[in-house]
């Protein structure tokens, strides 16, 4: 056989293999631990936790949805996807001023809350989905709505501690609204920030001791050593008190407690949503007697919040590097003297 006949028929059979390649290939991309995806010749398939949902492509993108939990509204704003929000629950605890808007002119409707959902509304509405955190409380509600033919998507992105990969869930939001390269660009905007602030405060000789949350009632409940909140510290270039704790869960402990570990803490951040250290006093007189209340500074989660509503837990889930940013004016402002503090607030 000539040599140029054996080209062209390696040639041709290496076309042929590509072209099986990219026809049985899928793209698969993992979220976290929780949530994964596929795309998958004509189904797209999502895992999130035990839940697994398949979705044919006439099926996406989602033309009208609804959510049942403000902290999933910071990746709409991100994705400019408002218009797609035709039903939510407790408008109250939520930030955006466009879904307020939207409210007020009716082109998104009040379903509730979590102590009782309007189902009839909701069946009404027919949604494409409804996005909520999973309470097995509310099985029956969600089977009635199934029932109906509604979609009911599971995301618990409140349970992720590493602060990307909450906002990673943007890449997900982004696939099943039609707007993959925007979330893409989104989360690579975030992602870059977040490194370049990491970075950034390994510079500073100083790494002081942190303390967080507060007490309720007789109990104070820190956050673990792996939650999201120590993992902002360790990023921010901070000693957390919990620092060699292994829970991804609040930890609960007497005042104390805290107190036997906290004479050298510098900072005090999470400090829940007080108006003052006054005010914070008189709820709780144990806090006069903690250094950090007298000589360190309290910093607490009220820099973007009106009446129940706290953008912290609404673009502050999308935006981890703002919130890093926060803390690394915290702990060391010296090295972003022109910033000022987005989510967080010192208590006076």
């Amino acid at each position: 056989m000539k040599p140029r006949i054996l080209i062209l028929i390696a040639f041709l059979s290496l076309i042929s293999c590509k072209r099986e390649q990219k026809n049985s290939s899928s793209q698969s991309v993992s979220i976290s631990k929780l949530v994964r995806y596929e795309d998958q010749n004509n189904i797209f398939r999502l895992k999130s936790g035990n839940f697994t949902y398949d979705f044919k492509k006439n099926q996406i993108p989602f033309k009208k949805i609804i959510i049942l939990n403000a902290s999933m509204m910071g990746y709409i704003s991100e994705l400019n996807a408002e218009n797609l929000v035709i039903g939510v629950s407790s408008p109250e605890y939520i930030y955006s001023e466009r879904i307020h808007n939207l409210l007020l002119r009716g082109k998104i409707q009040n379903v509730g809350n979590e102590q009782k959902y309007d189902v009839e509304k909701i069946i009404s509405l027919k949604p494409d989905a409804i996005f909520t955190n999973y309470i097995a409380s509310f099985d029956n509600t969600y089977q009635l709505l199934k029932n109906n033919g509604i979609q009911v998507i599971f995301l618990d992105e409140y349970m992720e501690q590493k602060p990307l990969e909450k906002t990673a869930y943007i890449k997900l939001f982004g696939k099943l609204f039609g707007k993959d390269k925007q979330a893409e660009s989104k989360y690579q905007e975030v992602e870059k920030n977040y490194n370049e602030l990491k970075a950034l405060a390994l510079k500073s000789k100083e790494k002081p001791t942190i303390l967080a949350n507060e007490m309720y009632g007789s109990v104070w409940y820190l956050p673990g050593g792996k939650t999201s909140v120590a993992n902002y510290i360790v990023d921010a270039n901070g000693d957390y008190v919990l620092k060699n704790n292994s829970d991804e869960k609040a930890v609960t402990m007497s005042f104390e407690e805290v107190f036997a570990k906290s004479d050298d803490v510098k900072y005090w951040i999470n400090a829940g949503n007080h108006t003052s250290k006054k005010e914070m006093l008189n709820m709780n007189p144990y806090y006069g007697k903690l250094n950090v209340f007298n000589k360190g500074k309290i910093y607490v989660l009220t820099g973007k919040a009106k009446e129940k509503a706290n953008d912290f837990f609404e673009s502050g889930v999308v935006r981890s590097d703002l919130v890093l940013k926060d803390y690394i004016k915290i702990f060391h402002p010296e090295l972003l003297p022109d910033y000022q503090l987005t989510y967080m607030k010192e208590l006076q």
